[in-house]
């Protein structure tokens, strides 16, 4: 039971799925259709979830690092450091551009949602703020860190899930006029050749 709980709160730190809050930065996006700024924002979660996490896992179980008492980044490190010459250096650059591009992310979710709530003038004083808390966060004890995240991840995905509940048929209408449009798309284009 532990197991899956670390794997669900772990998945949806990695994914942000059911969050909402990567539709703030698809919701910026230049395009016709929802839907297929929509199919775009899943494809982030299938290569994070299916492509990323699955090598780890893998390399995790095949290389035997799983019984070695590590957890976390360590474990990630020690496993492919055995399966590579340099795997503890992929890892180690690849932690450092995920940590990095986390928290310019939160940043930005942040800012736009201060700046909704708040107004303009929020921002600079949000931006002192969020500079004073990375560092603390940096020097937190790791376990408080990841308590702190999976319980602010719990209470933003409840109204969110929530509110996909509500609009889940309008997203299923959409869904079926957008590929029923482009199947038409399709036949015009057989027919004309």
């Amino acid at each position: 039971m532990v197991a899956i709980q670390m794997g669900v709160a772990r998945g949806v730190f990695s994914n942000e799925a059911g969050l909402g809050s990567a539709p703030i930065a698809h919701a910026a996006a230049q395009t016709k259709s929802p839907v297929a700024q929509g199919l775009v924002g899943m494809l982030g979660t299938f290569i994070d979830t299916l492509v990323v996490c699955t090598i780890t896992g893998l390399a995790i179980v095949v290389s035997g690092a799983w019984s070695s008492g590590e957890n976390g980044a360590a474990l990630t490190s020690y496993a492919f450091s055995h399966a590579l010459p340099i795997g503890n250096y992929i890892v180690a650059v690849a932690l450092a551009i995920f940590a990095f591009t986390t928290i310019l992310g939160w940043s930005v979710y942040s800012e736009k949602c201060v700046q909704y709530l708040l107004g303009v003038k929020a921002v600079m004083p949000f931006r002192l703020i969020w500079t004073l808390a990375v560092p603390l966060g940096a020097m937190g004890s790791l376990d408080f860190v990841w308590l702190l995240a999976d319980t602010l991840n719990a209470m933003m995905a409840i109204p969110n899930l929530i509110a996909l509940t509500l609009l889940s048929p309008v997203v299923f209408k959409l869904t079926k006029e957008f590929f029923s449009s482009r199947s038409e798309e399709k036949k015009v284009g057989v027919e004309a050749e």
